[in-house]
């Protein structure tokens, strides 16, 4: 019979850290599988299906940073960077690379299962579930929200990662009307997040860069206050 288990994958060089964060995953359930090293972690994912990355910055080869962003151009499992560099420039840097969270090293088991369940309970949608089931036009753009996908006016595939599809939901569903950090910070990472506004600022920056077309303006800063979603939604 098929393993059935949600499968994280941890990507770290420090052999210890791997050994305790496995144990500690699969005393919950979990089925753990480890890498010392990006190149390492690909072959991994080219051979099984990963609901989730626990992936580390510093390491020997290619660093974490670099990595994300690649995976961040494609579908990809959720990744939470777990990193000694506990600093908000370094949480900036792995959320701009694309990561959808970001730990501490060394963190609790606590904290670090609570983080799991959070990403997993995010990234384990299937169609018509976590979503309603609607597909909202503007200016050409078509977000599906069943399908967890975005088009561009070309009918271009455009990769959100979770946290910026939530966002773009909750713009969505307020068109014209200016949201607060907070509001954003909750739809876009949930109420059991870290609530500091560069989190929620580059998030912003990040789902911009990828609505970005001639002339567009879609995402309004609005100075004090938050942020606008200016043009018009239509249900399709």
């Amino acid at each position: 019979m098929d393993d059935e288990r949600q499968t994280i994958l941890v990507v770290d060089d420090d052999a210890g850290i791997r050994d305790a964060i496995g144990e500690s995953l699969r005393g919950h359930g979990y089925r753990v599988l480890d890498a010392p090293e990006v190149r390492s972690m690909e072959r991994i994912l080219a051979a099984e299906p990963i609901d989730l990355i626990l992936l580390d910055v510093l390491m020997p080869g290619e660093n974490g940073l670099t990595a994300c962003e690649r995976l961040a151009r494609a579908p990809h499992p959720p990744v939470v960077m777990l990193s000694a560099l506990d600093t908000p420039p370094a949480r900036i840097a792995g959320l701009n690379a694309g990561a959808d969270y970001y730990v501490g090293k060394p963190s609790s088991p606590g904290e670090l299962l609570a983080v799991v369940k959070a990403m997993l309970r995010r990234g384990s949608r299937v169609p018509g579930q976590g979503f309603r089931a609607y597909r909202v036009g503007f200016r050409g753009w078509v977000a599906d929200f069943s399908a967890h996908e975005l088009r561009d006016p070309e009918g271009v595939l455009v990769h959100l990662t979770d946290g910026e599809l939530f966002m773009l939901k909750a713009f969505i569903e307020r068109p014209r009307r200016v949201l607060t950090r907070d509001q954003l910070l909750n739809a876009a990472r949930g109420p059991d997040s870290d609530a500091f506004d560069r989190a929620v600022d580059v998030q912003v920056s990040r789902l911009r860069r990828k609505l970005r077309g001639p002339g567009d303006a879609l995402i309004r800063t609005i100075r004090n206050e938050g942020y606008m979603f200016v043009p018009a939604t239509q249900r399709l």
